[in-house]
């Protein structure tokens, strides 16, 4: 079911809105069923120049890597690939490829929290068909910004609770040729039996009662690859960014800002996306309002594969977004309040 309570946009017409959607916890089958389109449309616009065979390959290892560790989502994501009954629809549930930029500190009046987040991914379409998801979860409600058919949690606030974000870690350095290392880390990942970083956020989403506890879980919980979370809760002191590796842990208390390279002292790796160091020194001077017009999102944190904006503040139950294609607005300004 769409929401409409409390929900406002811009007046942009040429925009098409963000759909807000009541869902369960089994909000990606719910999405799936309800925008099942958009899930298409993302596919042709990522596969298109993609063979059928190597797509099926794809969704053969990737079945076989969920099903080896017995992962937690399986049955869902089996069930979600049945539905939109296509080569690529098991790889897109698992595919960890981008590069994204937040910040978390106080609001400018001190009084809260806030994030502020924005996500690069190199797949067009994805600013255009983001829905935002309302879930019922098992310690209250979340919005999760996330694609129909999409299992794990990328941006989310939970009212009364917590607002988090995972970007992408630097990719460990093994060989010393980028491509090399590439190959290598996905080897890496294929002998990894913990959960994947987007779903751990997910569960935190689901159980966690408030930031101690997310914090905590995000920092004890092993995972199959190396990612940076950045976690703002309701009072202006719980702020901090979490790196990880699949076992070990860095945690920045405090405002601080999260791009795609580590601030770990010892911790090397090849940087993601588009300057990750010119984005985080940019995000540093954001102050995160809740400004529909968005003054600060300039190159390089609005890039290329900028794909979504959003400020949360989870004291005050609030959230804006909007989706990116090609550095220009791709949706109208959600302006969602519990």
């Amino acid at each position: 079911m769409t929401s409409q309570a409390l929900v406002r946009v811009s007046p942009e017409s040429a925009l098409e809105a963000i759909p807000v959607i009541e869902c369960g916890p089994q909000f990606p089958l719910e999405t799936l069923k309800a925008h099942g389109g958009r899930i298409h449309a993302l596919l042709d616009a990522a596969t298109k120049h993609v063979p059928a065979s190597a797509l099926r390959q794809l969704d053969g290892v990737s079945r076989r890597w969920l099903k080896k560790w017995d992962n937690a989502h399986y049955s869902e994501i089996d069930e979600i690939a049945a539905i939109i009954g296509r080569p690529g629809a098991v790889f897109f549930s698992i595919n960890y490829e981008w590069g994204c930029t937040c910040l978390v500190a106080p609001s400018p009046d001190g009084r809260t929290a806030r994030l502020v987040r924005v996500l690069d991914w190199k797949t067009p379409g994805l600013g255009r068909n983001v829905v935002a998801a309302k879930v019922a979860g098992g310690s209250g409600s979340y919005v999760t910004l996330t694609w129909p058919g999409y299992t794990g949690v990328l941006t989310a606030v939970a009212p009364g609770r917590f607002s988090a974000a995972l970007n992408q870690a630097p990719m460990r350095r093994s060989i010393g040729n980028f491509y090399l290392d590439w190959a290598a880390n996905r080897r890496r990942v294929w002998n990894m039996p913990h959960q994947m970083p987007a779903h751990l956020l997910r569960d935190v989403f689901e159980k966690a009662p408030g930031y101690s506890a997310a914090r905590a879980r995000l920092i004890e919980q092993p995972i199959s690859t190396p990612a940076i979370f950045s976690l703002a809760g309701i009072a202006p002191s719980e702020t901090c960014v979490i790196e990880r590796t699949e076992t070990e842990v860095k945690v920045h208390d405090g405002p601080n800002v999260a791009a795609n390279h580590w601030q770990a002292a010892g911790w090397q790796g090849h940087a993601r996306g588009y300057d990750s160091g010119g984005r985080a020194c940019q995000m540093h001077a954001v102050v995160p309002e809740f400004d529909a017009s968005l003054p600060w999102l300039k190159y390089p944190v609005l890039n290329p594969t900028t794909r979504i904006v959003m400020i949360a503040d989870a004291s005050q139950g609030r959230l804006l977004a909007q989706g990116f294609e090609a550095m220009k607005p791709a949706t109208e300004v959600l302006e969602w309040a519990a």
